[in-house]
C-alpha cells in the first residue's frame, strides 16, 4: 500500500484524478434520491390538458385534450389578455380491492391560465368540444391585429 502511494502504482495517478469525481456523482446521487425519495413529498403539477395554442392574422386558437370531460363540466373565461380553462376530471373507482399494476391517469381539479401575446375581443369567442378536444378560436382586437402599409 505505502509502495503503491510513493510510486502511484499500478494506475499512475489516473484513478486518483476521477476518484475525487466518482466521490462527488455519489455524493449527488445520494442527495438527489433523498430529495426525490421519502424525505420530501414528491411535487405534482395536477392534472391539467396538454395544450396547442396558435394564431393567424385574425384570431388566437387554443386546442386542448380532455378526454372524457363533458362541455357542461368546463368553465372557460376569456380576458383582454388571456383565456382560463378549468373543470374537474372524473375517473370512476376500479374498485376497493383492486391491485393497480399501473396509475397514469389521475382525478382531479384542473385549472389553466395562459396569457395570450396580444389584445383579444372577449365578446368574440367561440369553443367546441368533439372527441376530446376543445377548440377555443379567440379574435384579436382591433388594435392587436396586424395592418398592412402601403408604401408611397
Amino acid at each position: 500500500m505505502y509502495y503503491r502511494r510513493i510510486f502511484d502504482l499500478p494506475t499512475w495517478g489516473f484513478r486518483r484524478k476521477f476518484g475525487e469525481l466518482d466521490r462527488l456523482r455519489n455524493r449527488m446521487d445520494e442527495l438527489y434520491g433523498a430529495l426525490s425519495g421519502g424525505a420530501f413529498p414528491k411535487l405534482s403539477a395536477g392534472v391539467f390538458p396538454l395544450t396547442n395554442i396558435t394564431e393567424d392574422g385574425e384570431n388566437f386558437y387554443v386546442r386542448a385534450e380532455l378526454p372524457g370531460i363533458k362541455s357542461n363540466e368546463l368553465d372557460i373565461q376569456v380576458t383582454s389578455k388571456g383565456i382560463s380553462i378549468s373543470g374537474e376530471r372524473k375517473i370512476p373507482e376500479e374498485g376497493k380491492n383492486v391491485k393497480y399494476h399501473r396509475r397514469e391517469r389521475e382525478a382531479g381539479k384542473f385549472s389553466r391560465l395562459i396569457n395570450l401575446s396580444g389584445d383579444v375581443d372577449v365578446n368574440k369567442v367561440d369553443a367546441g368540444l368533439k372527441n376530446g378536444i376543445l377548440t377555443v378560436t379567440i379574435r384579436k382586437a382591433e388594435a392587436a391585429k396586424p395592418r398592412q402599409i402601403t408604401v408611397k
